[in-house]
């Protein structure tokens, strides 16, 4: 089976990347290096925070803010649970939620899963592709929501509508330029159908 191991985010200051993402309990899930690639706009995925409950969700927000991050949704209850999202000073996209909607101990600067979310122009197509490269598939509802079989990688691999994933954060679609992400795993190189490059996990 082929695995998912690393994300590496491109960024124009890496020593100021890194610290953010260390600052805001990230530094184990991400990678940073410096690119200059230019972006505009929407850059087709978010990183999705899972936590326990909402106060988590709250200080993993204020984390991010105190460490530079801008809000795009501020956290609050929804039917499915109580979440918000912001923006790394890099441009990352964050989602942080939880499905608990009352607290249930302390709050805790703590992140209990990370999802890669891929904003894809036709999921049951981007599926295809990565199945046909030996990724094996978790769960899948139709032309919705793909999540991947990572059991290698301390982050899950997903794939979501670009229109509904940009509508999810708070963002419009419309973006162009690199998506200033690398994907690594043993099944690379190479660039799927939405433009996201995967590299050799030994890269």
């Amino acid at each position: 089976m082929t695995s998912f191991e690393s994300v590496t985010l491109e960024v124009p200051d890496p020593t100021a990347a890194g610290a953010f993402y260390e600052a805001f309990g990230l530094g184990a899930y991400v990678h940073v290096r410096a690119s200059d690639a230019a972006t505009t706009g929407f850059r087709g995925f978010a990183l999705s925070l899972v936590a326990s409950q909402p106060g988590n969700v709250d200080a993993l927000v204020g984390a991010a803010l105190d460490a530079g991050a801008t809000t795009l949704k501020p956290a609050a209850k929804g039917f499915w649970g109580y979440g918000g999202v912001v923006r790394a000073p890099d441009g990352t996209i964050c989602k942080i939620a939880s499905s608990k909607k009352k607290d249930t101990g302390s709050a805790a600067l703590h992140i209990d899963q990370v999802a890669l979310l891929l904003g894809v122009v036709d999921v049951k197509a981007s599926k295809r592709f990565y199945v046909e490269r030996g990724l094996a598939v978790a769960k899948s509802f139709g032309g919705k929501y793909v999540e991947f079989d990572t059991p290698s990688s301390a982050v899950t691999l997903a794939l979501y509508p670009r229109r509904a994933l940009a509508k999810d954060t708070g963002v419009s679609q419309e973006g162009t330029g690199s998506h200033r992400i690398v994907i690594g795993g043993d099944a690379g190189p190479f660039t799927d159908p939405d433009g996201f490059v995967w590299e050799a996990a030994s890269a």
